[in-house]
């Protein structure tokens, strides 16, 4: 999810990564944090891959074997798999609603624990770059596919059926646009405030309340 991070690891234990693994992940943020910085300093579009790459310290090759395009880099995070963890670990008898509630407040809060700079960086490049925006949606619908199947458990629904894709792409919708409602807004608002308002909205509709 966009513009979050989930909590520490030791709120939720979950097997550590092997040696292959953690270098995995440390050439992926080595190369996330080389094109934060070139973005920061001179802007998306005149940043390539090549200087990605060399600030990277890593090749160019290298870049594409771990994001196939540059919008992949500034929105792609370790978080997804986290996420699904974290759904399935609710007590079974939770309502559904109640339990993406509570998962979708947990994500608005990763970003800002470890590096809102960077949350405000990807939304206001969700703003700026349609490319960027347009990826977002590619990636919504992946996410979309693997919650759909972790939803259809705890609901007892076919994953597949129209009532949970249509339940679970409203809320990744939701998300999307709360992302870009935050990021048009020049960030002024407390993400996890607009967030609790995209959830009533999609639990109660355009109600007198949430005007």
């Amino acid at each position: 999810m966009t513009a979050a991070r989930i909590s520490s690891p030791a709120d939720h234990p979950s097997p550590q990564p092997g040696l292959r693994e953690r270098k995995k992940i440390k050439t992926r943020e080595a190369i996330r944090t080389a094109t934060y910085a070139l973005v920061k300093e001179q802007g998306y579009d005149a940043t390539t891959i090549d200087q990605i790459a060399e600030r990277a310290e890593v090749s160019p090759s290298t870049v594409f074997r771990y994001f196939p395009t540059k919008e992949d880099i500034v929105l792609t995070d370790e978080q997804d798999p986290i996420l699904l963890a974290l759904l399935r670990s609710r007590p079974a008898r939770e309502a559904v609603a109640d339990t993406m509630r509570y998962v979708m407040r947990e994500g608005a809060r990763m970003g800002f624990d470890e590096d809102p700079e960077v949350a405000r960086l990807r939304t206001h490049l969700m703003v700026q770059v349609p490319a960027v925006r347009s990826r977002m949606m590619e990636s919504m619908s992946v996410l979309g596919r693997m919650l759909c199947v972790a939803i259809g458990e705890r609901s007892g629904r076919d994953p597949d059926s129209l009532e949970v894709r249509v339940y679970t792409m409203s809320l990744l919708g939701g998300l999307m646009e709360t992302a870009l409602y935050w990021g048009e807004h020049d960030h002024e608002d407390d993400f996890a405030a607009l967030l609790d308002r995209t959830l009533e909205v999609l639990e109660h509709g355009l109600s007198k309340e949430n005007r």
